[in-house]
């Protein structure tokens, strides 16, 4: 069962599962956005096909809150929003290493869709966002994110590329064990209602979990 947040007849407020594919993909397993379609669907009893728009994208291992738009107004509307910097997203992941404090990061940073890689390289786009460390001891740190802007695995890249990879992290993480799970969880969601205006807040109490609870 996907846990719905809020429903109206302009979006869908919803927790994608870790390791759920936002969208259809080569491995065929079930997708999040056609769960939601088909669930839709069953709920209104509607006839032919569902519109149900994308707004914005987790990586596959990554859960956490996410919205969807149930018309094409409300998600023209919201897209305007992501791209004007008006939806707030922040994350907790577990980095290996001690950090601490506070701080923010600036990067370029280049993707290669042959490898799907993303790196830092001075032709890619500004990427940045704030961090502020909860607790760290000498091997690992929990970190609260904010993206400022939604570049393709950002926090990911960021983070590894100061020597900050996070735990189970497959892609960029080397010392990364097979089948370790991704320690990082999208928390918390802001936008502006795309109809009443109103600001829609949702979050998502930390999962307790490995390496999340290491500190409980």
């Amino acid at each position: 069962m996907i846990k719905i947040l809020y429903e109206d007849n302009h979006v869908l407020v919803v927790v994608k599962p870790k390791n759920m594919p936002v969208c259809f993909d080569s491995s065929g397993d079930v997708d999040l956005l056609n769960y939601l379609k088909d669930y839709l669907k069953k709920k209104y009893n509607k006839p032919g096909n569902v519109y149900l728009g994308l707004i914005h994208r987790l990586d596959r291992p990554v859960g956490g809150v996410m919205v969807f738009a149930k018309t094409s107004k409300a998600a023209s509307r919201l897209s305007d929003q992501v791209r004007s910097g008006k939806v707030c997203k922040k994350y907790y992941a577990v980095v290996c290493g001690y950090l601490c404090g506070s701080g923010e990061f600036r990067d370029k940073l280049l993707k290669d869709s042959r490898t799907n890689m993303v790196r830092v390289d001075p032709t890619g786009k500004e990427s940045c966002l704030k961090y502020n460390v909860l607790w760290s001891n000498k091997n690992y740190s929990l970190v609260d994110i904010e993206l400022i802007t939604g570049r393709s695995h950002q926090i990911r890249v960021q983070f590894s590329s100061r020597g900050y990879p996070l735990f189970g992290d497959q892609r960029y993480n080397v010392n990364s064990k097979v089948g370790e799970q991704i320690a990082l969880f999208s928390y918390y969601l802001s936008f502006i209602h795309p109809t009443t205006h109103e600001v829609m807040e949702f979050s998502e109490d930390i999962p307790n979990r490995y390496p999340f609870n290491i500190d409980i």
